[in-house]
């Protein structure tokens, strides 16, 4: 790619960006959220088209004017908001717009052997007949991954292909990259995280606020350098924290059992625990063993079949999710598109979102647009939201990063005694990771109680001052982050090691 350049209401995305791929290479594409990365390859899909600047695939200039160019010149992506049908089967996503057939007639037993024959040949095991909505994110990845390959893409773009994985899968598509690039295809791959760079790519494209700042061997350069090239100060890794001193029970969980939407049976058991003030308490488990529908009960999304919730010694358990809000509760949502924001809300109406009917914001039920609008851009300031048109951007054109931003901006500022973060860190870079961090240790120091659920063991290990261990719905385990390793607490996440259930409810 040379010379690209592309531009959108008020922001040049990529200035004067050039890019070259090896064959047979991992080539990570790295920088800060909304620093041009998915632009750039969103230009080389077809998904977008360039002002200026030319693509050149075997030394010859290709024009790619939307998706299917890109497929007919054997270039893949993988999104990382996943473009997918989520009430078709696993097959019918696999070979939509490709279908083989013949005089018409759909051949869809020829399409389901290929899928077969390639999931096995690359470790992808996926249920073709199974229904997209009904199978994990992790999953749902892999019939991604198996679009590019049934169309035998030999350039395959990964956007940020880890952002939504547990530790192990991590582990599994790291080395099916690794498979692709001994067989001879390239691989494009966006992402914030520095291990995954270091393991896995050969070698590095640097981005900051739309423009190129350089391209580096992985095998000549340190964690610490890539962090600094991308954005432009030193980052420190390790989380600055005083000993927390806690105070009253603010959470109180008694005996929660949860039953799951989709076969009735518990996916959470007789769950109990207390968070206090001034105390940074971490669920921390394996994707898929009842986090999620865990804090969907706590935070009024769905509802619990037995047990108890209290806040600040008041029960919530039935009450609805603004009386949880008004109540001292904040939530920084797992999946930021489906109840984080509302997309097609500019920046500033989505910042008001649990606020809009105070005093501050309405007057005899209108909206005062112009205190919306000021403390929009204050927090824009504050939590440096980068958006092309500032408070009036339309939520669904920021990056993913910048988005996440502005969840947390809007929870954290919203006077709260619980904090529930819930990946809160997920798809951010190390500067926005390390900005985060500090604030939900800033909560606790004032006195506020911060519930956390991660998927990152880092985060986990360095964040918080308890950890719960839940498998199968269950909490298996209270471990002080001080006391413990990795390697235990990864023990108690595979359910190898459990402690006594009453003495964790005793201690809680």
């Amino acid at each position: 790619m040379n010379n690209i350049t592309k531009k959108f209401p008020g922001i040049i995305a990529n200035d004067n960006i050039t890019l070259r791929l090896k064959r047979g290479e991992i080539h990570a594409l790295l920088g800060e959220n909304g620093a041009g990365k998915s632009t750039l390859m969103s230009v080389l899909f077809g998904l977008y088209q360039a002002e200026e600047g030319e693509i050149k695939k075997d030394g010859q200039v290709v024009k790619i004017n939307n998706p299917n160019d890109a497929n007919a010149l054997g270039i893949g992506m993988v999104h990382q908001h996943f473009k997918l049908v989520e009430n078709f089967t696993v097959l019918e996503n696999i070979m939509l717009g490709v279908e083989p057939n013949t005089l018409g007639f759909l051949k869809k037993k020829d399409a389901k052997d290929k899928v077969i024959d390639i999931s096995e040949k690359y470790g992808l095991r996926v249920d073709p007949d199974a229904l997209i909505e009904d199978i994990t994110v992790g999953m749902q990845q892999r019939v991604e991954i198996l679009k590019m390959l049934y169309r035998d893409n030999e350039i395959l773009i990964f956007d940020e292909p880890t952002a939504v994985l547990t530790p192990q899968e991590i582990k599994e598509l790291l080395q099916i990259m690794k498979g692709f690039a001994d067989e001879g295809k390239s691989i494009l791959f966006i992402t914030h995280k520095l291990n995954e760079i270091m393991d896995v790519a050969d070698r590095c494209t640097v981005l900051r606020k739309g423009k190129y700042i350089g391209t580096v061997d992985i095998k000549d350069t340190t964690k610490e350098e890539l962090s600094k090239m991308m954005v432009g100060r030193d980052i420190t890794f390790k989380v600055e924290k005083k000993e927390s001193k806690p105070g009253d029970v603010i959470l109180s969980v008694r005996n929660v059992t949860v039953l799951s939407g989709t076969n009735k049976k518990d996916v959470v058991k007789n769950v109990s625990f207390d968070v206090k003030a001034g105390e940074i308490v971490c669920l921390a488990g394996i994707d898929g063993n009842g986090q999620t529908e865990f804090v969907q009960a706590l935070t009024g999304l769905d509802k619990i079949s037995s047990g108890s919730i209290s806040l600040c010694g008041k029960d919530i358990t039935k009450a609805s999710i603004r009386q949880r809000s008004i109540s001292g509760m904040s939530h920084i949502p797992e999946d930021r598109h489906k109840h984080g924001l509302v997309l097609d809300y500019k920046l500033e109406e989505n910042l008001v979102l649990q606020r809009y009917w105070q005093s501050d914001f309405q007057k005899n039920g209108f909206i005062k647009f112009d205190a919306v609008r000021e403390y929009a851009e204050e927090l824009i300031e504050r939590f440096d939201i980068r958006s092309g048109q500032g408070p009036i951007s339309i939520a669904r054109s920021m990056s993913g990063g910048n988005q996440q931003k502005a969840i947390i901006a809007r929870e954290i500022d919203k006077d709260h005694e619980l904090l529930v973060a819930v990946q809160p860190t997920r798809g951010l870079d190390v500067g926005a990771i390390e900005y985060i961090h500090k604030q939900l240790v800033a909560r606790r120091d004032a006195g506020k109680a911060v519930f956390l659920v991660s998927l990152e063991l880092d985060e986990v290990m360095n964040v918080s001052d308890r950890i719960l261990v839940m498998y199968e719905g269950e909490i298996v385990g209270e471990l002080d982050p001080k006391k413990t390793t990795v390697q235990e607490l990864g023990l108690y996440m595979s359910g190898a090691k459990r402690d006594s259930v009453k003495e964790i409810n005793d201690a809680g």
